[in-house]
């Protein structure tokens, strides 16, 4: 699976611009009075503007996996890299054989580098931005993770992530490339205290040579 584009919603679109463009060096590529759009490698991140609500959200991008610790060197010039249980910043997914780092946007958005050592994409270019692949995960907050996963994989033509187990409060899915992660309400986001929100977000993915548009609303019913 493949994320073409998430759309998600910030109070403010100038600080976002700022941070997406000056912090990370994301190209800008479309603006608009309620919404911005940058490009994160294969992917489109797309901002709407809301009003007062705060919203949180969680995603990941990938990067090649040789390069997480000059990734772990050019993140730390530019921003405050958050710690795990361990107090180290690297978390090691053994079984999904990737490492990732974590830090904050300026929304409280929980950003994510993670390296995939399953896929053929390691590089000999020195790391800076233009090394994102994609956007490789998107949260997905629902009072029900199954009943929703269930609905997408029949909807949408997606499956379970072969690399993870399905709880009641979980479920993955999805492949290396691409993932929809399937969080219960409240669960809280790794490596944070910080809770899971239900918010409008729209998703345009590619599966098995099929586009898919997903839009859900703040309570995460399917449009």
């Amino acid at each position: 699976m493949e994320i073409l584009e998430i759309e998600i919603q910030t109070d403010n679109l100038i600080e976002t611009e700022n941070f997406y463009t000056q912090m990370l060096g994301l190209k800008l590529v479309r603006k608009e009075q309620n919404s911005i759009s940058f490009l994160a490698g294969t992917s489109t991140l797309t901002f709407i503007k809301s009003n007062k609500i705060n919203p949180k959200y969680h995603f990941a991008f990938n990067i090649p996996n040789n390069k997480l610790d000059e990734a772990i060197t050019w993140a730390k010039a530019k921003l405050n890299l958050l710690k795990n249980d361990d107090h180290g910043i690297v978390a090691n997914f053994e079984s999904w054989n990737a490492r990732a780092i974590y830090f904050y946007d300026n929304n409280h958005n929980i950003l994510e580098f993670i390296a995939r050592f399953d896929l053929d994409n390691s590089t000999n270019k020195p790391f800076d931005i233009s090394l994102i692949q994609s956007i490789s995960e998107i949260g997905i907050v629902t009072d029900e993770p199954i009943k929703l996963a269930d609905k997408l994989i029949e909807s949408n033509g997606l499956y379970l992530f072969d690399k993870s187990t399905k709880s009641e409060k979980f479920a993955a899915l999805g492949n290396d490339n691409g993932l929809f992660i399937i969080v219960e309400t409240n669960r809280k986001w790794y490596p944070t205290e910080q809770k899971a929100e239900k918010h409008f977000t729209r998703i345009k993915i590619l599966t098995d040579g099929l586009a898919h548009e997903i839009t859900m609303n703040a309570e995460y019913a399917i449009k």
